[in-house]
């Protein structure tokens, strides 16, 4: 479960939000009947319909990642979405890009190879451009080095490299919310925990 309560359908007053339940559940109560068409439970939706602002401005966000005035190809900006979902460790982001990179009808070796992509061979010069300057985003800040970024130059124009860093950088955003608030896949515990093999004190011989 969510670390944050869910919105019944009941308490919906917005319309915005209102019409995403409707879109996303059709007329169930997700918190109820939870569920959506790709398999998720649905609960980033019921625990951002908290605050109806917030959900307004995340279908904004998404409508403007989707809209046909981008100038990015869709190709290389579900690729980098895809890594960002990796790179920041959700679980949730990783796996809805993965259905959209094939929706777009990505070659398989493609998806497959996003996680270790510095050493697979399946990419285009472009794609490893857009690649790297995802990682120096997530991994590094936007610490990026001027070879990479020379190299993003050579492939996409100045209008495609604002848009794929505002959209890297808005889902960074999604991945690192949907851990803190578990939600959907991204509802798991922490897996580095101590290991109960050993619980013998070092006491004084530690670091010898």
């Amino acid at each position: 479960m969510p670390r944050l309560r869910q919105v019944p359908r009941a308490e919906v007053t917005d319309n915005v939000t209102l019409a995403m339940y409707d879109l996303m559940f059709g007329d169930r109560d997700p918190v109820a009947e939870p569920g959506t068409p790709t398999g998720t439970t649905g609960d980033w939706w019921t625990v951002f319909a908290a605050v109806p602002e917030i959900m307004r401005h995340c279908v904004d966000g998404f409508g403007f990642y989707r809209s046909p005035n981008r100038v990015l190809a869709p190709e290389l900006r579900e690729l980098r979405q895809t890594r960002v979902g990796w790179a920041r460790a959700s679980r949730f982001v990783f796996s809805q890009h993965c259905k959209s990179c094939r929706a777009l009808g990505m070659e398989e070796t493609k998806i497959q190879a996003i996680p270790h992509w510095q050493t697979a061979e399946v990419f285009s010069p472009a794609e490893r451009a857009v690649l790297a300057y995802t990682d120096a985003l997530v991994y590094d800040g936007g610490r990026v080095a001027d070879g990479v970024f020379e190299a993003l130059r050579s492939h996409l124009s100045e209008v495609e490299i604002l848009e794929l860093t505002y959209i890297t950088c808005m889902y960074e955003m999604h991945a690192v919310m949907s851990r803190a608030l578990r939600t959907e896949q991204d509802d798991r515990d922490d897996p580095i925990v101590e290991d109960p093999g050993d619980h013998t004190s070092l006491g004084p011989t530690l670091g010898r």
